[in-house]
């Protein structure tokens, strides 16, 4: 029997009523689902992690390792009934710095936290148009850089707010401020630290959004015209100067933009060092895209004259959602790859039936335990998503002057 909620007779109702209905009933029953899955007083937590996954992390073998936990050193792992060794995030930050403590001088260091003259570095990942895994490539990024060892901070600037959900925060439920109290103009603006809040991974904390952005988009234009536009004219500062309170705090900064080019997406990309622009190798997406570069261009060229400092370190388009059996996609990729040889991240993400099954349950890759995959299915696409992610990385330490 269909659900009589959603079939009402509607027809002498408001639209305006009928709208608020149904988003209301779409999020009690959201709620009631996360109650099942996580209680009131629960705290998302994070899986152990292989001894193999912990050598990646740590850029070490694993027989290194078992040798520290051998010879007593580090923190003691979890061990299995048939003796296989795994560590918990935070312990993963324990060996870390003891490597980086009893390294030998003037080798590489294994904490990798900004040193003295590099800046804060800020990262935001665009497109025009949704579903082109935006949200996705933003999460999986912060937590990388996060379990290598970088202190992270990841903005969630999209009102649907997806990228916080997925960090298991319901906006609407929780009642957590967004970056808005920050960037608001009257004089109820908050400092950032205010609505940092932390999240499962160690070194990565979260700035949630809310439909309470989606102010800053209305608001922006009234300063602009007011009586006193100057602080509305330099509406593109406001992200900027509210890092700068932080500054101390990280070495990265991932940004989730709204699918939309404006007001909001325009004070990120001003106070980015970098931008990945996603997309999605189909004809449709490839053309929305031409449209979005077209409009952005544009409208960055009247910030910059309006005194915008944009100084990006670099700038790459990410494939993703990759199919590379299906043969128009590969001919995307191709194209997109001959007209921009050194703008195309070389590895793509690749299309996962691993990482949309671990979205319903409001995961990442990086939380879900392998052994609920096939494990080929799974592999296949952790390997993908590291191969962005090293790749991201190793931009960053250049922008940073690194080797």
């Amino acid at each position: 029997m269909r659900d009589r909620s959603f079939t009402a007779d509607t027809k002498d109702q408001p639209f305006d009523e009928i709208i608020l209905q149904q988003g209301e009933l779409i999020s009690d029953r959201l709620n009631m689902l996360r109650q099942e899955q996580y209680p009131p007083d629960a705290q998302k937590g994070l899986r152990q992690f292989s001894l193999a996954e912990v050598a990646y992390y740590l850029g070490v073998t694993q027989s290194t390792i078992k040798k520290l936990h051998l010879e007593g050193k580090g923190p003691d792992p979890e061990t299995s009934s048939s003796g296989r060794r795994s560590y918990s995030a935070e312990q993963m930050l324990e060996l870390r710095a003891y490597l980086d403590k009893h390294g030998r001088p003037g080798k590489r260091r294994y904490v990798p936290h900004r040193r003295e003259g590099e800046e804060l570095h800020v990262v935001s990942v665009v497109n025009f148009k949704g579903g082109s895994g935006k949200t996705t490539t933003a999460a999986h990024l912060a937590q990388h850089l996060a379990l290598k060892g970088h202190r992270v901070l990841a903005i969630d600037l999209d009102p649907q707010a997806s990228l916080t959900a997925l960090h298991g925060i319901q906006p609407e439920l929780d009642n957590v401020p967004s970056l808005y109290e920050t960037l608001r103009y009257d004089d109820q603006r908050k400092p950032i630290i205010e609505v940092i809040r932390p999240t499962n991974f160690p070194n990565l904390d979260i700035v949630p959004a809310s439909l309470e952005l989606q102010e800053y988009e209305y608001d922006t234009p009234v300063a602009l015209t007011s009586s006193d536009p100057h602080e509305g004219r330099l509406f593109f500062t406001r992200i900027s100067k509210a890092l700068d309170e932080v500054d101390d705090r990280y070495d990265v900064v991932v940004i989730d933009c709204p699918p939309q080019l404006g007001y909001l997406t325009l004070t990120a990309l001003t106070a980015s060092s970098s931008v990945i622009v996603t997309v999605h190798p189909q004809m449709l997406d490839v053309m929305s895209m031409s449209q979005f570069l077209l409009m952005l261009g544009g409208i960055m060229k009247t910030i910059r004259d309006a005194g915008a400092n944009m100084r990006l370190k670099w700038f790459r388009y990410l494939v993703t959602r990759f199919e590379p059996t299906d043969g128009p996609q590969k001919q995307m990729v191709g194209f997109l790859q001959a007209m921009f040889p050194n703008q195309m991240l070389t590895a793509p993400v690749l299309k996962s039936t691993a990482i949309s099954d671990a979205g319903i349950t409001k995961q990442t890759l990086y939380e879900v335990e392998r052994s609920q995959f096939v494990r080929t299915t799974y592999d296949r696409a952790i390997t993908s998503l590291n191969d962005v992610n090293d790749e991201v990385s190793e931009l960053i330490h250049k922008a940073w002057g690194r080797e």
